[in-house]
């Protein structure tokens, strides 16, 4: 599944237009269940270079959150701007979250500027909204 948004973001508002289409997802991370992404990563084409997993909301949600980094409260805050993604999807975008997939809820990993590679977040929490 390429990408799917919840019906009532898509009303009224243009249908976006995805970095990778239907045809280029390849079984990268098969299996995972479903994650969240913003559309910098799914839209934009930049890089996960932030990630973490929360206890799932649902029976197929992985926990998976994933963000470019460039995304402020303003832009998190308005429901649009990301969506619900199988996790091989996002796998497909950024492969290099791959290595992470199996780690537990409560695990955060971030890419700063100085290192092309994920490390681990301790003392990160997610927000309680």
């Amino acid at each position: 599944m390429a990408g799917s948004l919840d019906p009532a973001q898509g009303m009224g508002t243009m249908a976006k237009q995805f970095r990778l289409s239907a045809d280029q997802i390849k079984p990268l991370a098969e299996g995972h269940g479903g994650c969240i992404a913003t559309d910098k990563i799914t839209v934009e084409g930049y890089p996960v270079r932030f990630m973490y997993r929360e206890a799932p909301d649902n029976d197929i949600d992985s926990g998976w959150r994933f963000m470019s980094g460039f995304e402020d409260d303003a832009y998190m805050d308005d429901t649009t701007n990301h969506g619900v993604y199988d996790v091989n999807t996002i796998a497909n975008y950024d492969p290099s979250i791959i290595p992470f997939l199996e780690a537990p809820e409560g695990s955060a990993f971030e890419k700063t500027p100085e290192s092309e590679r994920f490390l681990a977040v301790a003392d990160w929490e997610p927000d309680e909204s």
